[in-house]
């Protein structure tokens, strides 16, 4: 028992100790010099709770399915269980399940606007009766598919060949015919085909529900709440409360669009996130780089917020860009509920619930771009959306940058973890170990400027390529795997 004890403490030790990232596969990768159509590329990445699946969407409307492969065991289910647990698999490792046309272009006939079948989000939702559920949405319409095994039905044979020869199973039987519709002599009767099911099962889709006509802007969240009954969708002015069950009827629980139209301030909704306890509390972003938490038991219209995030604004003068790159396009909870993960255009921010006054940490995911804001801004790429990502156990985070490059931080204290890989077969990982700097809040340390690096170059000394851009990516529930989007291309590492 002792010896037990001294390896668990030993695994928890090991997990403060920066990761070794590894390749571990790669689905729909590209050969050198194929260009990517525009349809295949990927926009959206999403693991079940479980980790044993893990859902893709494009920009063509398809969603992709994939699902861990097991070591199977002749022994039986239970056994292959108890070996799992004694000797787990070294990563765990994906393949295809199934996929299907989640949406189709559309035109709005009174607005004379077309409505592109891009998947914008995908969420999984509970499972019930070995199926899967899941919602997915384009800028307007959701939808709630179920995905389930459904046993092959085939055609049974006949005692009779078709062209009147005997068949290897039946060789003891004469081949002489008769004159009359050619039945061999030793057949007294024939048997006509019979539909049998068989052993053999394959996924089939179905679209449960359909949730249109509420919102008036693009559909940019779409969190499942943590009750599994409700959902929330989120446009730039408004945030819609849903029952799985009622696809007629939402409520709208957040409403930022003034009066008129010419009043709107620059501040929009970006992004939304259910908290993963608490089915009464969720999180919404701005455009002006401050997140509201809100309870919904305090009113019906959740105008007025429980507590506000936002990073004191800094002293000096403000340039063109300031609040261009300070809208914040994703939030994640951490598993536990506490820590808070958002992404802007130039950082990655930890935030406590508990402590409104400012981040507990920022991380520099590509100060090199500062000098280039006016070429980004010529080009829109000022305007990308990164996603971030935060593992289970809420030790780590990761978001996307260009150059199809992804940063891994350590955000528990005291952590200088940073790493830099490459979405390819052989990415490139580099640490860059910056001491953190003591807060203005005194006992509470504040890690700033983790991860910066040299101007004109990527996190690996190379010129980057704001055209190649990770975006999308996910961190597995359970285990330390990140599947990350790049292009057509999607890649998964392990550690």
């Amino acid at each position: 028992m002792k010896g037990q004890d001294d390896e668990v403490v030993a695994a928890s030790e090991d997990s403060s100790l920066p990761l070794e990232w590894r390749f571990s596969q790669v689905f729909g990768e590209r050969s050198a010099g194929e260009e990517v159509q525009e349809v295949d590329v990927i926009s959206a990445i999403e693991f079940d709770h479980s980790g044993d699946h893990l859902a893709t969407g494009d920009r063509g409307g398809r969603v992709v399915l994939f699902e861990r492969t097991h070591v199977t065991n002749s022994s039986g289910g239970a056994r292959r269980d108890l070996e799992d647990t004694d000797y787990p698999l070294r990563h765990p490792e994906f393949r295809y399940k199934t996929e299907f046309q989640s949406h189709d272009p559309e035109f709005d006939y009174l607005k004379s606007l077309e409505i592109e079948e891009k998947i914008n989000k995908i969420r999984w939702c509970q499972t019930a009766n070995g199926a899967l559920f899941l919602l997915s949405t384009n800028d307007k319409t959701i939808k709630y598919w179920k995905v389930q095994d459904k046993k092959i039905k085939k055609i049974c044979e006949v005692n009779s060949d078709p062209e009147g020869v005997a068949s290897s199973s039946n060789s003891s039987i004469t081949t002489a015919c008769r004159g009359n519709g050619g039945v061999p002599e030793a057949i007294s009767s024939l048997r006509l085909p019979v539909v049998v099911t068989s052993h053999e099962s394959s996924p089939v889709a179905r679209c449960r529900r359909v949730y249109s006509h509420a919102h008036d802007y693009h559909i940019n969240s779409i969190p499942n709440n943590s009750d599994g009954e409700t959902f929330i969708s989120a446009d730039d002015l408004r945030i819609n409360l849903w029952n799985l069950d009622i696809s007629n009827q939402s409520f709208n629980i957040v409403d930022v669009k003034p009066e008129k139209m010419e009043d709107l301030s620059a501040e929009v909704i970006t992004s939304t996130e259910f908290h993963p306890t608490h089915c009464n509390m969720l999180a919404y972003s701005s455009s002006k780089g401050s997140i509201r938490l809100i309870d919904l038991r305090q009113s019906a219209l959740c105008d007025s917020h429980s507590k506000l995030f936002e990073e004191p604004e800094a002293a000096g003068p403000k340039s063109f860009f300031t609040e261009i790159i300070a809208s914040v396009s994703d939030i994640k909870f951490a598993k536990e509920g506490r820590y808070l993960l958002s992404r802007d255009y130039m950082t990655l921010k930890l935030w406590d619930i508990n402590m409104d006054s400012g981040p507990v940490s920022t991380f520099q995911v590509h100060e090199y771009l500062k000098p280039k804001l006016c070429d980004l801004y010529e080009n829109d790429s000022i305007f990308d959306k990164f996603e971030c990502c935060i593992s289970g156990n809420g030790l780590r985070a990761a978001t996307g940058s260009y150059s199809n490059l992804f940063r891994v931080f350590g955000v528990s204290p005291g952590s200088t973890e940073t790493a830099t890989l490459e979405a390819s077969r052989n990415p490139m990982r580099r640490h860059v170990p910056v001491p953190s700097r003591p807060s203005r809040l005194g006992s509470i340390a504040r890690i700033v400027g983790r991860g910066s690096e040299s101007h004109g170059v990527d996190g690996n000394s190379n010129a980057f390529d704001y055209k190649t851009k990770l975006l999308h990516l996910a961190w597995h529930p359970n285990e330390n795997s990140i599947a990350c989007a790049a292009g057509n291309s999607l890649y998964m590492y392990y550690a």
